[in-house]
């Protein structure tokens, strides 16, 4: 479901930055999230700054289940969720967390986004290390406790364990299906709010 916000949330309090010295030229990072069809939330990420690639895919089960088929049969306990490998002297881990929760979904919708129900579409937030789960969990605490979006914030705080990439099909999906209606309805909007909201943050788009 598109979002309804014209109006971009505020920054973190808190974050990871990239130091100014001793830092490798083309080092990075990776952010994992989930935020309902990952269609949409690969067509947002692959437009900001800084992230150099993304990859859909599955994450919270086990091996043997991480395929289309059986994640929408919503018992394996994976998301449908997305790999975000980002440079953060571009772009910083509080700033992929302000996209993800402005204009890629709604946070306060429990186990669906729109028609898309079921625990394969959960607000999750995958962190890679200690780090990461402190920023993801001040920013909500940051985010509920300032009413920004009028109910509490349902999104999960999980250790990332395994991230299994999705059927080819399904990369840059959005780009490759500009007209299939779920696109123009449900993802689409998403792009013109990043594009409304974070004029600063956009990079042309990137194809796999």
């Amino acid at each position: 479901m598109a979002t309804t916000r014209t109006e971009p949330i505020p920054a973190p309090t808190h974050d990871i930055v990239a130091p100014e010295s001793g830092w490798d030229a083309g080092q990075t990072e990776v952010a994992v999230f989930a935020g309902g069809c990952f269609w949409g939330v690969q067509s947002v990420f692959q437009r900001v700054k800084g992230v150099i690639d993304t990859v859909v895919g599955y994450t919270g089960g086990a091996a043997e289940t991480a395929n289309y088929r059986a994640v929408c049969g919503e018992n394996t306990g994976h998301a449908e969720a997305i790999e975000i490998t980002y440079d953060p002297s571009l772009v910083s881990y509080g700033a992929l967390l302000r996209v993800f929760f402005s204009v890629v979904h709604d946070p306060t919708q429990l186990n669906r986004q729109g028609n898309d129900i079921g625990t394969s579409y959960r607000s999750a937030i995958f962190t890679t290390d200690d780090q990461q789960a402190e920023i993801a969990r001040a920013y909500i605490r940051q985010l509920d406790a300032a009413g920004i979006f009028g109910r509490p914030i349902v999104t999960t705080v999980e250790p990332l364990t395994t991230f299994y990439a999705g059927e080819a099909y399904h990369q840059d999906y959005a780009m490759k299906n500009p007209q299939n209606p779920y696109i123009q309805v449900c993802d689409l909007p998403k792009v013109a709010a990043l594009e409304k909201q974070f004029p600063d943050l956009l990079q042309e788009y990137r194809q796999r």
